[in-house]
């Protein structure tokens, strides 16, 4: 899934050009490049399928080098439930017995070796019954940006065990991620997902038949010239909504794979911080001259050749990117979002084209 734009990760990923294009963590490859590299060791080249934006299309190609008929785009954005229903439906059309990894392209796994085993002990789960199955990452912190995932029998967990999923919440509030991190049983969602084709179609049938029908083709659609009409009018037609809240929340077939691979979405610039090295005040700063006084646990991103001066900063996010500086508390930036929605109001000239 490749068609967001991260806005969390503003100003660093633009609308025209978003953060699973961007190596933000210097390492020579883009988020997406390392999704991609990472799932070949799973499954053949040939069926691995990128569902993005229209306008990213050449991106993708241009990326991973993948061939056309394996680029879905979508006409615009409508959350993941249409995403998953477009490519299963897709899938499922070439071949009934398939089964799916569904993952973010904008995820960062340091441990690709525990990543696969995970992930084949997730396949065993999915094709051995009608199983929807999560990975679920223990959580670090009380984070409020993440959907939690409360499994059966929190006693003696063991990472690569499967659980029964009892419920989801998505996002909760500060005091409810508190008390859900003590617990002991609620996991991060990871929003990787793996099930079979029939396995998550018979569940979109049951829990948004209305979506389902708009994605189900009535005749010669899929994997023939009429397709991308096809699937247009679905997404112009469908409800915006999560895969989370569409079938996850309502299904009793859930299970989740408790996990331990390094993972982290990479979703804000708080997530990033965790990955990058710092001084001994804690500063984060990516930069060649930046000058700190005072400061102390920053996140400092700034243009090559671009010097700054600092002082008095505590907890702070930092950063210039295409002539915009944000500057934000850090325990703030689950804001991010609504500011730039807020300012997109305030100054619609200065977003024109970009």
């Amino acid at each position: 899934m490749a068609g967001g734009i991260g806005s969390r990760f503003w100003p660093m990923s633009q609308e025209s050009h978003p953060k699973q294009f961007l190596d933000v963590l210097g390492t020579g490859q883009t988020l997406i490049q390392m999704t991609y590299h990472r799932l070949r060791r799973l499954v053949p080249d040939s069926q691995i399928y990128v569902v993005t934006n229209e306008r990213y299309a050449d991106m993708v190609k241009e990326q991973i080098g993948i061939d056309d008929d394996q680029i879905l785009t979508e006409p615009l954005r409508k959350n993941t439930t249409a995403c998953i229903a477009y490519a299963s439906h897709k899938i499922y059309n070439l071949n009934p017995e398939a089964n799916l990894i569904v993952a973010p392209s904008d995820h960062l796994i340091l441990k690709e070796d525990r990543f696969e085993e995970i992930v084949n002990i997730a396949l065993d789960k999915a094709a051995s019954g009608d199983n929807l199955v999560t990975l679920g990452i223990k959580p670090s912190r009380p984070d409020t940006g993440y959907g939690y995932i409360q499994f059966e029998d929190g006693r003696d967990i063991l990472m690569g065990e499967v659980r029964k999923v009892r419920q989801f919440t998505e996002k909760p509030n500060r005091e409810l991620a508190e008390i859900f991190l003590k617990s002991g049983d609620y996991y991060w969602n990871s929003g990787i997902f793996i099930w079979k084709a029939q396995t998550i179609l018979d569940s979109l049938s049951k829990f948004k038949p209305k979506l389902n029908a708009l994605f189900t083709s009535k005749g010669n659609d899929y994997n023939t010239d009429n397709e991308q009409a096809f699937i247009n009018d679905a997404f112009f037609n469908c409800e915006d909504i999560s895969i989370d809240f569409a079938v996850l929340e309502n299904a009793k077939n859930v299970h989740v794979v408790l996990a331990n691979f390094g993972w982290s979405d990479l979703g804000t610039w708080g997530s990033l911080y965790t990955h990058l090295d710092t001084d001994v005040e804690g500063n984060a700063v990516i930069g060649d001259h930046v000058h700190l006084f005072e400061s102390e646990n920053c996140i400092i991103n700034l243009p090559k050749g671009k010097m700054a001066l600092l002082q008095g900063l505590d907890d702070y996010i930092v950063v210039e990117a295409h002539d915009i500086l944000m500057v934000v508390k850090k325990n703030h930036e689950q804001r991010i979002k609504g500011y730039l929605k807020e300012i997109k109001k305030k100054d619609p000239e200065y977003f024109e084209g970009k």
